[in-house]
C-alpha cells in the first residue's frame, strides 16, 4: 500500500515586516512552544526496500533559537563587519617600524615554542629554517596526495581532482614569481615537480573522460 503523502503547512515566522516594524503575532509566537515532528512508523524488517533511489527528508528543527539567530544575521552582519572588510583599498599599510615589531615578536614566540619542545623532548633539536625545497616538496605531496597516490593496497583510490588542480596552479604560480630568483637546484626542482604532477593530472582526467565516453554495461534485472 502506498504511504500517505504527508501534508506541509508553511508559517511565516519572520519577526518583522519588510519595512522593518515587528510583527503583532511575533510576541505571542516567541512564547509558544514548538512540539517535534511525529516520528516517522518504523517499516516491518520483513519489508524489502524498492529498487532505486529514495528520498529522504529532514524534518525542520523544533528549536526556535537557531532560525531566530539565522533571521538575526543578514540584519546586523553589515553592522558588525569592519569597513576594511567591505573595501579592501581602504587597509591601512603596516609601518616598518610596526613590521619589525610584530616580526620580532613571532620570533620570540617562534623560540619559546622550541624551547617548550626540547623540554618535553630532551633529544630534539633545534628546528631548521624552511627552505624553498621544503615549500616546493610539501605543495607537491599535496597535489599527490590529491591525486590519489597515498592511497593503501587494496582500497579504492579517493581522488579530489579539483583540489590537485588547485595544488598545481599553485606551483605554477610559484614558479612564475619566483623566476630568477631561484638558484639552479629549485628551479630544477620546481620544474620536475611541475611536469610529473600535470602528467599525472592527465592520466586521471583522460581516463575519467574514456570512462564517461564508455560507461560499464548495468547488470542484467535478474542478476544479484
Amino acid at each position: 500500500m502506498a504511504d500517505k503523502t504527508p501534508s506541509f503547512t508553511v508559517s511565516d515566522r519572520r519577526k518583522f515586516t519588510l519595512e522593518g516594524e515587528l510583527r503583532e503575532e511575533s510576541a505571542s509566537a516567541a512564547t509558544e512552544e514548538v512540539a517535534p515532528p511525529p516520528a516517522a512508523p518504523a517499516e516491518p524488517p520483513s519489508a524489502k526496500p524498492a529498487p532505486g533511489p529514495r528520498l529522504v527528508t529532514t524534518p525542520p528543527a523544533s528549536s526556535e533559537q537557531p532560525e531566530a539567530q539565522a533571521e538575526a544575521l543578514p540584519e546586523s552582519l553589515p553592522e558588525l563587519l569592519p569597513e576594511s572588510l567591505e573595501d579592501e583599498e581602504s587597509l591601512p599599510e603596516p609601518t616598518a617600524e610596526e613590521s619589525a615589531e610584530q616580526h620580532a615578536a613571532y620570533r620570540q614566540s617562534s623560540n619559546e615554542i622550541d624551547s617548550m619542545l626540547r623540554q618535553a623532548n630532551p633529544g630534539l633539536g633545534p628546528s631548521a629554517p624552511v627552505t624553498m625545497e621544503q615549500i616546493i616538496q610539501s605543495m607537491y605531496l599535496s597535489a599527490v596526495v590529491a591525486l590519489g597516490a597515498a592511497t593503501e593496497p587494496g582500497q579504492k583510490p579517493r581522488i579530489d581532482i579539483v583540489g590537485a588542480r588547485q595544488s598545481i596552479d599553485m606551483l605554477g604560480v610559484l614558479q612564475e614569481k619566483t623566476r630568477g630568483n631561484l638558484t639552479e637546484q629549485e628551479q630544477r626542482l620546481l620544474q620536475n615537480a611541475l611536469f610529473e604532477l600535470r602528467m599525472m593530472f592527465l592520466d586521471i582526467t583522460n581516463a575519467i573522460a574514456r570512462q564517461a565516453q564508455n560507461p560499464a554495461p548495468n547488470p542484467p534485472r535478474g542478476a544479484r
